[in-house]
């Protein structure tokens, strides 16, 4: 049930606002709930004794050996060499220089030793208590110890003999502390993602809807306006990065109906263990475009090595709470080696710099399949896990991508039975893509099934959308907790990047069933087709004979298309 911080006084307040001839608009903030992912209580580790740091150029840090998502030996059972390939990237000389990530959370401990000297207070800000000191709450179960561990992922300092070390440990961290009250509401969100846009470059939220598996729910309008602005206007015009981790409800949940991990202006990552499986908590969506790393597999209390509170280390983070800063330290690495990459030159090198490595499904459900132009993508893991070294190295090379347009390609406003005897309801768009007009599109990126539907169950519904060139998504999977019969979905953008790089031009089919033993009823009363993408080709001005293979393949496809 919403709640509400006014009392009747506050309404009084609200009616007489209303009243006034020189306010315009007056909204009255509703308290909704927010909850952080892969919060695991546990008592932290305390620094002890150092522990020999592997030799070379690796770092000394005590903790780094424990960091196997940095570097892999197969410690603790792990599969060698699955990691972020960070150390291809440091030996470039890239390291975070001149970044700044705001951990958008429960405050940041910016005392602890390890954070202290890339604290940025020019860009950090308190708004659970309005003051300029995102400093955490203390409790004595250690509630809000997220932030600061978080923060660390991304710019723990090295070699300080301090835990361990930041994915971008030259980077700056800012504190956004905006989790901490009773209830969430829009304006502080709104306030939180556009907090300083020009001296933030990263937005690292690691939080969302509650992942109960029958929620459905994301960003307000005026969240919404802030992250578009952000994406639009932040860094000086080249756009503010939103990594979000996807959810922690596990096959019960998908990440589709989470607002925020399935928005095209957001990055949305999943994690891995250190053997390659998917953890047990992660969701699956279409909307997915990389992955990272959570905890181990053998040993689920062997987590992600990071700073915690008290000054303090901890070796059990985890959940795609640990995922998303990850992200966000590689996306700091490239924003180093190219200034002027913007936002969707960071998610166009993702895709194409993104590996499958070990990656695989534990239950065997979901399996690695190629898009229409050959780009690799699993419904868990999205393009792969992300890979520091490839990603600074392309970025390098890189030239701005050309204007992205939108092309609302389609339409069917019809009431239709959705079968309940187990059989499908197939609708299809004929599509030019918007050919001719000033907002053509030829090469894809994001594509949004927009659908009203209702049912009484709707946990049964599922949906795919299928590609003019054969790539079915599923854009919504079967959730056995949500029993709701009288909302449905209205107008819910449901996301796929599982065609990036394909053609848009032809017939798309969306699919409607219901995965249930019992008999259902339901009607798919709208469904709208939008696409996102450019009109020119958007790798056309890369170095000739790049030795990148996924450029290599969705280069060729096109060309083999235009023969």
């Amino acid at each position: 049930m919403s709640q509400h911080f006014c009392s009747s006084c506050c309404d009084e307040n609200y009616l007489i606002l209303h009243k006034l001839i020189k306010i315009h608009n007056a909204v009255q903030q509703v308290g909704f709930v927010r909850v952080k992912r892969g919060l695991r209580p546990a008592i932290p580790s305390i620094v002890g004794k150092p522990v020999v740091a592997p030799a070379g150029k690796a770092p000394t840090d005590p903790y780094f050996p424990l960091q196997w998502y940095l570097r892999n030996t197969g410690q603790n059972g792990g599969k060698v060499r699955l990691d972020l390939n960070v150390q291809a990237a440091w030996d470039q000389g890239i390291t975070g220089k001149n970044v700044t990530t705001a951990i958008m959370d429960d405050g940041v401990d910016y005392m602890h030793p390890d954070l202290k000297y890339n604290y940025n207070a020019e860009a950090s800000y308190d708004f659970s208590s309005n003051d300029p000191y995102p400093y955490p709450r203390y409790t004595d179960d250690w509630f809000n110890s997220h932030g600061t561990r978080c923060a660390g992922e991304v710019a723990a300092a090295r070699d300080n003999g301090i835990c361990g070390v930041g994915v971008a440990y030259d980077s700056k961290i800012a504190g956004i502390r905006m989790l901490d009250q009773p209830y969430m509401t829009d304006l502080i969100e709104a306030n939180s993602m556009g907090h300083e846009p020009h001296k933030i470059h990263i937005y690292s939220a690691s939080w969302g809807p509650t992942d109960d598996g029958k929620t459905v729910d994301g960003p307000r309008n005026a969240t919404m306006r802030a992250i578009v602005q952000g994406v639009n206007e932040g860094r000086n015009g080249l756009g503010n990065i939103y990594v979000w981790a996807s959810g922690d409800g596990g096959e019960e949940d998908d990440c589709n109906c989470d607002g925020y991990a399935a928005s095209m202006w957001t990055i949305s990552i999943n994690s891995a263990i250190n053997d390659g499986q998917n953890a047990h908590y992660d969701e699956s969506c279409s909307s997915t475009l990389a992955s990272t790393f959570s905890n181990g597999a053998k040993d689920p209390n062997t987590g992600v090595a990071t700073t915690d509170l008290y000054g303090k280390c901890t070796t059990t983070h985890s959940g795609t709470s640990a995922a998303a800063p990850e992200a966000a330290g590689v996306f700091a690495l490239a924003l180093e080696a190219n200034p002027s990459l913007t936002w969707r030159d960071i998610q166009h090198l993702t895709v194409l710099t993104s590996k499958r490595n070990s990656l695989f499904d534990a239950k065997n459900r979901f399996h690695w399949t190629m898009n229409g132009v050959g780009l690799e993508f699993n419904h868990l893991f999205g393009f792969g896990v992300l890979d520091a070294g490839g990603i600074v190295t392309l970025a390098r090379q890189w030239h701005t991508c050309p204007p992205r347009y939108h092309c609302e390609a389609g339409a069917i406003i019809e009431n239709m039975k959705i079968p309940s005897n187990g059989a499908s309801l197939y609708l299809k768009i004929n599509t030019n893509a918007c050919a001719g007009s000033d907002t053509e599109v030829n090469y894809l990126e994001h594509v949004q099934a927009v659908i009203t539907a209702n049912s009484t169950r709707r946990g049964d519904l599922e949906f795919f959308l299928t590609s003019p060139m054969g790539t079915r998504s599923m854009i919504l999977s079967r959730r056995k907790n949500d029993d709701d019969h009288r909302d449905g979905f209205t107008k819910w953008p449901f996301m796929t990047t599982h065609t990036w790089g394909e053609y848009p031009q032809g017939t798309w089919i969306l699919e409607a069933r219901f995965n249930s033993q019992q008999p259902r009823m339901g009607f798919l009363k709208e469904w709208s087709l939008v696409l996102h993408g450019t009109k020119e080709a958007p790798y056309r001005t890369l170095v000739p004979g790049s030795p990148h293979s996924k450029l290599a393949i969705v280069k060729k496809a096109h060309e083999e298309r235009k023969m």
